[in-house]
């Protein structure tokens, strides 16, 4: 057998064989097949998460998706990521033959002929996003939706170049590296945290003599990191919430009410001008949002009559209101939650699926209502002044 990216280390009495693979890669798959069948491992650690292990093991993940629990858990911007993620699989499957992530399958199906036991070594995905999303900023962020919303829509292929230097990266670090270089900061998240829960989680393993399968670029920090001890519990939290956009959500909207009613108590027709004009730009705006992702007349509607409301209410927003209603009048069909990520390789199919569709409605009709809230409150502040 090979010994080509393969790394043993003997700690605490137990022998550990990493294998760095390449996601991209045939022979990855052949060479973990062989490894398990050769080693006979207690415990097989591979690098994903309970969210990703159940992506791949069910083929169903998209037929039984919730749409309404997605948008009342507020979850509409990971489930746009979770897609951007698969769509970029498949757009390398489907250019070099290549299933992404094969390598991972096969350690678990090894793992489980063997009856050894079978260990998801990765960090949930939503808390390395929570921490990435929390440490790039209000532009950041933008950037950031910018770029996954853009690759979603690429039509652009992949150099044999770019293959190669994709097969030392794992899916998420490939789809975020341009980004990791504006902001230096995100490898902590992205990589180096990952290093170390993954090297907690791979010497925990139970049995002596344990085989992990990780992406080829984390084994240098794995090497590093297997000799001290982390504090899974501390890698997995969620980074605090700032009290500042909170402070800003609130001050907003009472500034808003404030002005008005002091307005209506020293001129009642300025403060009905001015509650007209609150109306006028929050509601139009979140609407033409709504209208722009050809939503339904009833889902225009209920962003018009939503916008104003939610806009002094931080808690809650018109795109929830849009794009459930949008759900209820045009309910996504199973077939639309299978063909997901075959039609988001397309612009036609990004429209026309109704799962995404909804999607677009929620985002439109929140950007307007955003945009409404400045102009509406800016005229509101402006007739204030105009009347004193």
């Amino acid at each position: 057998m090979s010994e080509a990216n393969i790394t043993r280390i003997e700690l605490d009495g137990k022998e550990i064989i990493i294998i760095g693979t390449a996601h991209v890669s045939k022979h990855s798959a052949e060479q973990v097949k062989q490894v398990i069948e050769d080693e006979r491992p207690d415990s097989v650690c591979i690098e994903l998460d309970e969210q990703r292990y159940k992506s791949i093991v069910d083929g169903n993940q998209w037929r039984d998706m919730d749409i309404f629990k997605v948008i009342k858990e507020k979850k509409a911007s990971l489930l746009l990521i979770n897609l951007a993620i698969s769509s970029f699989q498949k757009r390398i499957a489907k250019q070099f033959g290549i299933n992404s992530g094969q390598e991972m399958i096969q350690g678990i199906e090894s793992a489980k002929e063997l009856g050894a036991n079978l260990v998801l070594a990765d960090r949930n995905i939503q808390v390395t996003f929570s921490r990435i999303w929390s440490g790039i900023g209000l532009m950041g962020k933008a950037n950031l939706l910018t770029q996954i919303i853009a690759s979603i829509f690429s039509n652009e292929t992949i150099t044999e170049e770019e293959l190669e230097k994709m097969k030392s990266q794992d899916t998420i670090s490939s789809i975020l590296e341009e980004f990791t270089v504006a902001f230096p900061k995100l490898k902590v998240p992205l990589i180096d945290e990952r290093d170390q829960y993954l090297a907690q989680k791979i010497k925990e393993a139970p049995g002596e003599r344990i085989v992990a399968v990780v992406g080829a670029a984390h084994v240098p920090g794995i090497k590093e990191q297997i000799q001290k001890d982390h504090d899974l519990a501390s890698l997995s939290q969620r980074p605090p919430k700032s009290k500042i956009p909170k402070i800003i959500g609130w001050s907003i909207p009472a500034i808003i009410i404030a002005t008005i009613l002091y307005t209506f108590l020293t001129n009642p027709s300025a403060g009905i001008e001015q509650t007209i004009s609150w109306i006028l730009w929050n509601g139009s705006l979140s609407a033409i949002g709504t209208a722009l992702a050809w939503g339904h007349p009833l889902a225009i509607v209920t962003a018009f009559m939503a916008a104003p409301i939610t806009s002094l209410n931080p808690l809650i927003a018109a795109g929830w209101f849009a794009g459930i209603t949008q759900a209820y009048i045009r309910k996504p069909s199973v077939a639309d939650f299978e063909n997901l990520t075959e039609d988001v390789f397309s612009l036609k199919g990004f429209w026309n699926n109704k799962v995404t569709r909804i999607l677009l409605i929620i985002v439109f009709a929140n950007i307007g209502s955003s945009i409404g809230t400045f102009i509406g409150g800016a005229d509101v502040i402006r007739l204030f002044i105009e009347n004193l």
